[in-house]
């Protein structure tokens, strides 16, 4: 069986387009999304329309969430209130069909690969969408965020936008990045947003499990393009971090 991965689109469509055409020519027996497809990008409705055609199932990220009940900042910082204000301008073009199939979404979900090969699929961790799985994170907080999953042998998220593929006990834990919004850190610490959308392939099954993490080239001046043109607030402010490339 072979299961791609896909992660934070957040409603940019040419990253989107470009990871689904390339899922199609490697071809797969299923996606799976790990939430975070509409807010914060400038089709938010067009990316959720493109993943309800998929029929495939999809996790519940905290900015689909946040959809269905937009709330205030937490710190009203300028950063904080051009996210809120992008959200709720994405959120208010959701219609309640678009809402319904947010609904939808499920906070966890399994994936039999084989009789002895088992996925669990979440968006930050199985505990919380907030929670954050990374490269350095102790095997002893593992084991309070992977309590009672024993029996699971792929551990799968996203949330950090950042792909990662680390062993914990007998187990792999994966995050395909993000296809809508990656991040690559620079030299002085900072994030841009790369010229490539992320995603991941699993491949196989019991004593044959592989997992693929691809990057596939996106155009930036059709990003660009499509936010300038979509009436999304802050658009000077959301292009930046695609403009600032090498």
């Amino acid at each position: 069986m072979r299961i791609a991965l896909i992660s934070d689109l957040h409603g940019v469509l040419e990253a989107t387009e470009r990871v689904l055409a390339d899922i199609a020519q490697v071809g797969v027996d299923q996606i799976i999304c790990l939430g975070d497809v509409t807010l914060f990008g400038p089709q938010p409705r067009e990316v959720l329309h493109r993943v309800r055609a998929l029929g495939c199932p999809v996790v519940m990220g905290n900015t689909d969430a946040w959809a269905l009940d937009p709330q205030p900042p937490a710190h009203r910082d300028d950063d904080s209130q051009r996210y809120a204000d992008v959200e709720g301008w994405g959120a208010a073009l959701l219609d309640e069909a678009d809402r319904d199939f947010i609904i939808s979404f499920q906070p966890i979900l399994t994936w039999t690969i084989d009789a002895a090969t088992r996925l669990l699929c979440y968006h930050g961790s199985p505990r919380s969408f907030h929670e954050q799985v990374l490269a350095t994170t102790p095997d002893e907080e593992l084991a309070e965020i992977f309590r009672g999953y024993d029996g699971v042998t792929l551990f799968a998220g996203g949330h950090t936008h950042t792909p990662l593929v680390r062993r914990y006990r007998r187990s792999l834990v994966v995050n395909p990045g993000s296809v809508g919004l990656p991040f690559q850190l620079r030299a002085d610490g900072s994030a841009i947003n790369p010229p490539w959308a992320e995603y991941a392939l699993v491949s196989g099954g019991a004593g044959n499990l592989s997992v693929e993490l691809r990057r596939v080239p996106v155009d930036v001046t059709r990003i660009v393009a499509d936010a300038r043109a979509s009436g999304m607030p802050h658009t000077a402010w959301w292009v930046q971090d695609w403009l600032q490339q090498g």
